[in-house]
């Protein structure tokens, strides 16, 4: 018994680490996986599985680990939804990178999102230049938007909600 108590603690404590090194280490790697990414994410994975499970290699061993891991997510994800404090710590909050069709450059490199991974996401929302942006935001989950042309300009320019100030 106290060997699968072992297993769930040293789970969470894994799950609670890894969620902690994306957030010190940059929203960015949540949504746009490049290659190395990729790799690197089955690399960790694969270098924390003993610290969950140990020498511990049974069918039990490893429900106990996916059991503690589905149930810390849950909770996480509960957390995350009823207090905004907890959301922001744990997924921060959205930068603006272009405002206005300028980049914010400061905002770029607190994210370290390079000027070419910034035009190849307004191009993807169909923007053929940067000066035709009204806002593109770094979202909490990775993402860019793009907002342009006529859509923003029918609201008030500096409707900007305080949230999304731009030294985040």
């Amino acid at each position: 018994m106290i060997g699968i108590v072992r297993i769930a603690a040293s789970s969470v404590a894994v799950y609670l680490f890894i969620i902690l090194a994306i957030r010190l280490f940059g929203k960015k790697e949540l949504s746009q996986l490049s290659l190395v990414d990729l790799v690197f994410i089955l690399l960790i994975s694969n270098s924390v599985q003993n610290a969950m499970v140990g020498n511990n290699t049974t069918l039990l061993g490893g429900l106990t680990a996916a059991t503690a891991l589905f149930v810390t997510n849950w909770l996480l994800k509960n957390l995350i939804y009823k207090s905004k404090g907890i959301s922001r710590t744990i997924q921060g909050t959205p930068v603006i990178l272009v405002y206005e069709g300028k980049i914010i450059a400061k905002n770029l490199e607190k994210t370290q999102i390079s000027i070419d991974e910034l035009e190849a996401a307004i191009r993807e929302h169909g923007v053929k230049d940067v000066s035709f942006v009204d806002l593109a935001i770094l979202e909490v989950d990775g993402n860019i938007s793009v907002l342009s042309g006529n859509f923003t300009r029918r609201t008030k320019k500096r409707r900007v909600h305080k949230s999304l100030a731009f030294n985040n």
